[in-house]
């Protein structure tokens, strides 16, 4: 079955008591035994609930993955893959990853003794160098937020399984539609579910997709020992939002490709990060291992003076955090996504004060670009 008709039939006929069509809410935080020693399979909502379950059951699906856990958050979910790794435990990961997964690696797990080592996980000389005894796993971020780089996920899940490791993928940025790390052998798929599944800036959650079954149970025993749990409510906007991924996928890629092409020919950009673009490092590699690239976009522009004035002047492209939903969202990564990395840090990968990340929506190409050129022809004047 094609992941369009997969993508529509999630949470369909699971209720035959009614014949409904969608997922119920089931707003119940317990659940009646039919006698003593027996169970409906819903005891508790902390544990497990029918809509949550829905949602779990499609992703794992979308993902190829043998099980899905949805958690309260992105983080939450970030957390409960980090929570398999202990004391003496070393990590590589993606160097320009996101802001809130590097913040818990410093100044959490790092006083649980697990160290990390942060390379361009694009070059995979880098990833070799940095190998220790105690490398227990690859976290990588492809593309990464916000400079985009693409690592080649065939050639880091040959290198971690000949190496004994597990391979963790960030794939929020692409969502099941485009990329699929599992299909390719990863072990670990992490989703903040808030962006393009959710994909109408309403919800926040996070979704982790096990290759394994064993995996997996280990992560849900996370997400019930430290209730980290989505919401019924949450899990339904959800599966509302995966039955049109498809289309919002598509439109976000068609965008994205004509606004960074315009970006590239304007005099005030610098430099476009957009793996959509034949110039970009990555764009052969996305070509195999993706089915599209995507709706975000990084660019430079050429003064740091330039950024508060397209900040205040873009009015149908919105000055907001966050990212996949069907609005148009700008970024400043240096003062907000990315703000609990060191400074020289985001200087060395790119990440300065010249640096906007655009969310691409579903609006009209023409009307996003001519917002962008007039925010422009502001600072000109």
């Amino acid at each position: 079955m094609h992941i369009e008709t997969l993508l529509v039939r999630s949470g369909v006929n699971r209720d035959p008591a009614t014949g409904s069509i969608t997922t119920p809410i089931y707003q119940a935080s317990t659940f009646a035994h039919p006698r003593l020693g027996e169970s409906t399979g819903y005891d508790y909502a902390r544990t497990a609930n029918p809509t949550r379950t829905a949602l779990e059951e499609a992703i794992a699906v979308l993902e190829k993955g043998e099980t899905g856990v949805a958690f309260a958050s992105g983080m939450a979910g970030v957390m409960a893959v980090l929570a398999l790794f202990k004391n003496g435990d070393h990590l590589i990961v993606s160097e320009d990853l996101y802001g809130g997964t590097y913040r818990v690696l410093n100044e959490l797990f790092s006083e649980q003794g697990i160290t990390v080592s942060y390379v361009n996980t694009a070059d995979l000389e880098q990833v070799e160098n940095a190998l220790k005894a105690e490398t227990k796993a690859l976290f990588i971020e492809t593309p990464t937020n916000p400079m985009m780089h693409v690592t080649d996920l065939k050639e880091i899940i040959k290198l971690a399984k000949e190496q004994d490791l597990l391979t963790i993928v960030d794939n929020t940025f692409m969502s099941p539609y485009y990329q699929q790390p599992l299909a390719l052998g990863a072990d670990l798929v992490i989703h903040s579910a808030s962006k393009y599944i959710g994909g109408h800036n309403d919800v926040v959650a996070g979704l982790v997709v096990a290759r394994c079954s064993e995996l997996g149970e280990k992560i849900r025993f996370y997400q019930n020992a430290a209730g980290a749990i989505l919401g019924p409510q949450d899990s339904w906007l959800l599966l509302r939002g995966i039955k049109t991924l498809a289309l919002r996928m598509e439109k976000h890629n068609e965008n994205a490709l004509k606004i960074a092409n315009w970006l590239t020919t304007h005099p005030l950009v610098e430099k476009v990060y957009y793996p959509g673009l034949d110039t970009h490092p990555g764009f052969e590699v996305m070509k195999q291992q993706a089915t599209g690239f995507g709706g975000m976009i990084s660019f430079a522009v050429t003064s740091p003076d330039i950024v508060p004035v397209l900040l205040e002047q873009i009015k149908v492209i919105t000055f907001a955090e966050s990212l996949g939903g069907v609005e148009s969202l700008m970024t400043f990564p240096a003062r907000q996504t990315h703000a609990d990395i060191p400074e020289e840090i985001r200087n060395r990968v790119g990440v300065t004060d010249c640096l906007l990340r655009l969310s691409v929506g579903i609006e009209h190409a023409k009307d996003l670009i001519k917002d962008l050129e007039e925010a422009f022809d502001a600072y000109k004047k």
